[in-house]
């Protein structure tokens, strides 16, 4: 009889990103931050650790990694999946963190001009996908991911399939970029 080793923590993890249907940038992002926290602690396994080691890579990252607050809760959040979706563990509450200090900037908005200047410095494909952005609010993998059955000039739209939260949406097609799209 032919005995199976169970999966490996790293695979358990992808499996259950993968059973979410999170996104394969979220898959890499968590992976990494798990390796991080696994090699901070000398390799052990999150099993044997608990609250106080999380406190302490945490901690760590804001003190010792100047990271920035969003990158502190990126790690947060894969640690807790770890722990509550992988291992069925309670960590506990996390309340003695060193926090990463949030940046005191208000966040900075291009002019119309301002955009207008930039895309006049693109050209080609470039300048389709810079309008695409702009005009059409495009995030960027979506901009990538776009299709020609994506594209309904008829009706000036575009479908954006699986997008942010797997969801398709509808959004315009930017009458300057029409023509442009057509010949490409």
């Amino acid at each position: 009889m032919v005995q199976t080793q169970p999966p490996k923590l790293l695979e358990q993890v992808r499996e259950a990103i993968r059973t979410r249907h999170y996104s394969l940038r979220t898959e890499d992002t968590y992976l990494s931050w798990i390796k991080r926290f696994m090699l901070f602690h000398g390799k052990r396994h999150p099993r044997d650790m608990g609250l106080q080691e999380v406190q302490q890579f945490l901690s760590h990252l804001a003190v010792a990694g100047h990271v920035a607050a969003s990158t502190q809760s990126q790690a947060l959040s894969a640690i807790l999946f770890l722990y509550q979706q992988v291992l069925k563990q309670d960590i506990g509450w996390l309340h003695d963190i060193v926090r990463a200090k949030q940046p005191q900037r208000l966040p900075v908005v291009f002019t119309q001009d301002e955009v207008a200047k930039v895309l006049r410095q693109l050209s080609g494909v470039t300048w389709i996908m810079g309008t695409l952005l702009y005009g059409a609010g495009l995030r960027l993998l979506e901009c990538l991911r776009l299709r020609v059955k994506d594209l309904d000039f008829s009706y000036h739209q575009i479908v954006v399939r699986d997008g942010q939260g797997q969801k398709d949406r509808v959004t315009m097609l930017p009458q300057y970029v029409k023509t442009p799209l057509q010949t490409h």
